[in-house]
C-alpha cells in the first residue's frame, strides 16, 4: 500500500497531491508524473494556478544565493495551467483515486518526461560539508500567478507548494552473460608474456551482492606474479556545459596469490562494493533520496544511446591488476604490472507488484 503525499501552500489556497514520489525510467519510456492540485478559488479572481515539473542540476545551496548567482541549472522543465483548467488529462486509476479524495476542488495534471533525462543522483558531501548536496533532482511545484503564462514573474513563497520526486531505474529483468577481457603483456628480458583473462559471472549485479570475478593467469615468463588486486571503480560523468569524468575507487581487495614462472592459475575472487565503506569520500555519487532515507551507491545509468544525456551519468568497471616481481636475489617488486578491466552494471532489483492508495501524508 502506498501513500498519498500532500503539500499545502503557505496561504492555504492551493495544495499539491501525488500518489507516489518514485517514477521509473524503463529506458524506452518513463512513468507519467500525475497528480492533483486542490484549489480554494475564493479570493482568487483573475489569478491562475500553474504546475511545473523540473529536472535540475544543483551545484550549491540555495542559501548561498545572496548576490544574484544561480546555483541551480534547469536541464528540462515543463509547465501547465491547471486553474482555470486548460487541459483534461486522461483519467488513470491513480488520478481517479486522487480526485475522489480531493473532491470538486481538485484539478488534475500529467507530465510525460523524455527518456534522455538523467536519474536522481547526489554527490556525497565531505565530512565537514553542510547544506544541500550537489546532484540531479526533480521537483513538482504548484503556484499562484497574477500574470498569464509569464515564466519571469516573481512568485511569492506563500503562493507555492512543491514536492521533490525521484526518477529511478531498476535492473533489467533478464540478466545476460557477464563481460570478458583478456590481455597479454611481455616484459623486458623475457621472450614470452603473462596472459591474463578476467570475466564476470553475469552482466548485472544488485547493490550489496558479492561480485564474483573469474581470473585466469598463464605466466610463461621467468618472473613471478606476487599479488592480485581486484577493484571496482565508479565513473561519474558530469555533462553540462562540457563533459568531465571523475573516477573513484569504491572497493579494493588484494589477494596474496602467487603464480610462479611457467605456471598457471584459474580461480574466482569475490568483492562487494558498499556505500557503508565509502562514507567519507567527498564527491562519490549515490542514488538520490527523499529527505533522510537510506540510499546506496549510485546505480548504473541505462540509456538507449540515441541522444546524449545531460546531468550526471554513472558507470562502473571491475579491474584486475597483477603485481609482477623479478624473483631476483633482492626479492623486491619491479613495479611491473598487468591490468585488465570489464564494465560492471550495478543496480537495484525491481520491486514486486504495484501498490494502491492508502492514506494521506502531509509533508
Amino acid at each position: 500500500m502506498s501513500k498519498v503525499f500532500k503539500k499545502t501552500s503557505g496561504n492555504g489556497h492551493i495544495a499539491l497531491y501525488l500518489g507516489k514520489r518514485d517514477f521509473v525510467d524503463h529506458v524506452d519510456s518513463v512513468d507519467v508524473v500525475e497528480g492533483v492540485v486542490k484549489v480554494d478559488s475564493s479570493g482568487l479572481e483573475g489569478r491562475k494556478v500553474y504546475v511545473y515539473l523540473a529536472c535540475a542540476f544543483r551545484y550549491g545551496s540555495d542559501d548561498l544565493d545572496v548576490i544574484g548567482l544561480s546555483f541551480r541549472r534547469d536541464i528540462w522543465i515543463k509547465r501547465v495551467q491547471v486553474y482555470p483548467a486548460t487541459e483534461n488529462p486522461t483519467k488513470t486509476p491513480m488520478l481517479e483515486s486522487l480526485l475522489k479524495k480531493v473532491g470538486e476542488q481538485g484539478y488534475p495534471f500529467a507530465f510525460q518526461m523524455p527518456t534522455d533525462l538523467p536519474c536522481s543522483v547526489s554527490l556525497q558531501p565531505g565530512p565537514g560539508d553542510s547544506g544541500k548536496a550537489c546532484g540531479v533532482d526533480f521537483e513538482v511545484k504548484a503556484f499562484l500567478a497574477n500574470e498569464a503564462d509569464n515564466p519571469d514573474e516573481v512568485i511569492d513563497k506563500k503562493d507555492t507548494c512543491r514536492l521533490m520526486i525521484r526518477k529511478i531505474q531498476f535492473a533489467p529483468a533478464n540478466n545476460k552473460a557477464g563481460p570478458k577481457a583478456e590481455i597479454s603483456k611481455q616484459f623486458m628480458m623475457s621472450d614470452k608474456p603473462v596472459h591474463l583473462e578476467i570475466a564476470l559471472e553475469k552482466e548485472c549485479y544488485y547493490h550489496g551482492d558479492p561480485i564474483t570475478v573469474k581470473v585466469k593467469i598463464n605466466n610463461e615468463t621467468t618472473k613471478t606474479v606476487k599479488k592480485i588486486k581486484v577493484s571496482v571503480e565508479q565513473l561519474t560523468s558530469v555533462v553540462l556545459y562540457c563533459s568531465d569524468i571523475y573516477t573513484k575507487e569504491v572497493c579494493c581487495q588484494e589477494f596474496a596469490e602467487t603464480v610462479n614462472a611457467n605456471s598457471t592459475l584459474d580461480k574466482s575472487f569475490q568483492i562487494t562494493p558498499l556505500l557503508s565503506n565509502n562514507k567519507e569520500k567527498r564527491g562519490l555519487a549515490v542514488d538520490g533520496r527523499l529527505k533522510d532515507g537510506d540510499t546506496n551507491l549510485a546505480s548504473t545509468t541505462l540509456s538507449q544511446g540515441e541522444k546524449e544525456m545531460q546531468g550526471i551519468i554513472i558507470s562502473y568497471k571491475v579491474k584486475v591488476n597483477l603485481l609482477v616481481s623479478s624473483g631476483g636475489l633482492l626479492g623486491g617488486l619491479t613495479g611491473s604490472d598487468v591490468t585488465a578491466e570489464v564494465p560492471l552494471t550495478l543496480m537495484s532489483p525491481k520491486p514486486a507488484g504495484e501498490c494502491s492508495i492508502l492514506h494521506i501524508i502531509a509533508i
